[in-house]
């Protein structure tokens, strides 16, 4: 059997770094690991093509040659899904679609021909069952939450990697927290299911054969969600794997912010090769977030606990939210001046939205305050409900943040502060590459002489060579992913 893969197109975001990885010569962030995952679930005989709409069209006669279109997808995919549809529709093929997109909602996709929802390793199987014996179903559905021991080794062969910036792998799902405005435990619960140190080590060693070297991305909603386990068996195993292949990879993860608390945790993380960890900060305003239920972040010294993160070696990159139903008037200079202070250099600010399966969606639900179902897209000033501050200062107050932390003065003020308070591991430090050198000079044209911030620039370049020369390939770094926040937001 012909199978086609395929990843549906994102818009342009926060996280696409449409614009930074024009400086490397990489065309997409991230690849599709859960389509590569279900590749790997499916049989070994088949034919098998990734058509990533991200980096190339998908074209009438990959359809056409291909007996079965697999579609994996999230919200922000939405409008591509309905032309990958149409195409197939028109072209009489079969589809099956999976991931967060279709479980979230699968009455609103009658014209699927097979949905496969929640996790492959429990329904991918159901369904090819049925399909061999030519009885299969058009829902496939379940409750229950797998074990990630037989999860395969995510089918990365399929993959073009010189086209991609950071390659994915998983270790765990689920979250023990409960956000209210979250879907996490919605989708994967909340206890955490972990695959075994020599699962990820095979990934790894898979990545390392097809000749990857540089970023990984561990993509968990919380990689710190079982904090035993991951000091127990999993770091050891990466620290003498890491230590053995001479540090190949450089890896980034998602935690939450009680990786503070743990220092031993955080020299593991730094002993085995993480530099930086997504932390969703949300907002300074207590009441804001004990009302979402974010309970883990109330009662602590949050700036600290950033700085804490820094002094281990792990940049921090920050979720943050405004538009809760208990944000006061004065919550948008608090945001501005809580990333300031922080030196939260890459911090994602975006309006409150409810994404369908979680708590807050169902509670807007019963207050009649819903507008439409969530773009997926966070950055894009929408919101998919009614909120009780008054929209059009919500607005002006949200523009102002943006405004405030990405206009050069304010973004290249942070990154100084937080090269000076971010200390590197020991075997971490950047190789200069020949696609390194290129980057810089495209900076140097770019950033330096082209674009407007010139001054700001050239200061930070200097800056960092005489204070802290260790970190000068961070500083560049920042430098250009400043230039593709100012893009996406559209700040001069």
């Amino acid at each position: 059997m012909n199978v086609l893969l395929v990843n549906p197109q994102c818009a342009d975001t926060f996280w696409s770094f449409k614009y930074a990885l024009r400086f490397i010569a990489r065309k997409v962030a991230n690849p599709p690991l859960g389509l590569l995952t279900v590749s790997a679930l499916l049989p070994a005989a088949w034919e098998k093509k990734l058509v990533d709409m991200n980096l190339s069209p998908l074209r009438e006669e990959d359809v056409r040659r291909a007996d079965l279109v697999f579609i994996s997808a999230m919200d922000i995919q939405r409008h591509s899904v309905l032309n990958i549809i149409r195409m197939c529709r028109n072209l009489n093929k079969k589809m099956v679609a999976g991931g967060p997109l279709f479980t979230s909602e699968p009455e609103e996709w009658p014209m699927i021909d097979y949905l496969v929802l929640n996790e492959a390793e429990i329904t991918l199987s159901k369904f090819l069952e049925d399909l061999e014996k030519g009885t299969p179903k058009h829902l496939y559905q379940t409750n229950e939450f797998p074990s990630l021991n037989t999860s395969p080794v995510p089918d990365y062969y399929l993959l073009n990697l010189n086209r991609y910036a950071t390659p994915s792998l998983q270790y765990s799902r689920g979250c023990p927290f409960d956000c209210e405005f979250c879907d996490i435990t919605a989708l994967f619960g909340r206890k955490v299911r972990t695959k075994t140190a020599e699962q990820v080590v095979a990934e790894l060693e898979n990545l390392f054969r097809l000749n990857h070297r540089g970023n990984i991305f561990f993509v968990d909603d919380n990689f710190i969600g079982n904090k035993a386990r991951l000091k127990k068996e999993l770091l050891p195993k990466l620290i003498a794997w890491m230590e053995k292949r001479n540090y190949p990879f450089r890896f980034n993860t998602e935690a939450s912010i009680n990786l503070a608390d743990d220092e031993e945790l955080m020299r593991l993380m730094g002993k085995a090769g993480f530099e930086s960890v997504f932390v969703g900060i949300e907002t300074p305003e207590q009441a804001s977030l004990a009302g979402c239920n974010k309970m883990q972040n109330t009662g602590r010294n949050l700036v600290e606990d950033v700085r804490k993160m820094q002094r281990f070696g792990l940049q921090v990159s920050g979720g943050f939210i405004v538009g809760f139903d208990h944000d006061s008037p004065s919550v948008f200079q608090r945001q501005i001046d809580f990333i300031q202070q922080s030196g939260i250099v890459t911090a994602m600010v975006g309006l409150l939205n409810a994404p369908k399966k979680t708590k807050l969606y169902q509670r807007l639900k019963d207050e009649k305050r819903l507008l439409d179902v969530s773009s997926g897209n966070n950055t894009d000033f929408s919101m998919n409900f009614i909120p009780r501050m008054n929209i059009d200062f919500l607005m002006e107050g949200y523009r102002q943040v943006l405004k405030e932390i990405y206009s050069y003065k304010p973004y290249y003020q942070r990154v100084r502060q937080f090269l000076k308070i971010y200390k590197p591991g020991l075997h971490f430090h950047r190789k200069m590459t020949f696609g390194n050198i290129k980057a810089l000079i495209r900076s140097m044209l770019v950033l330096g002489v082209l674009k407007q911030g010139q001054f700001y620039y050239w200061r930070l370049f200097a800056w960092t060579i005489f204070h802290c020369p260790e970190n000068f390939p961070e500083a560049i770094t920042l430098a250009i992913y400043g230039y593709h926040f100012r893009k996406i937001y559209s700040i001069a």
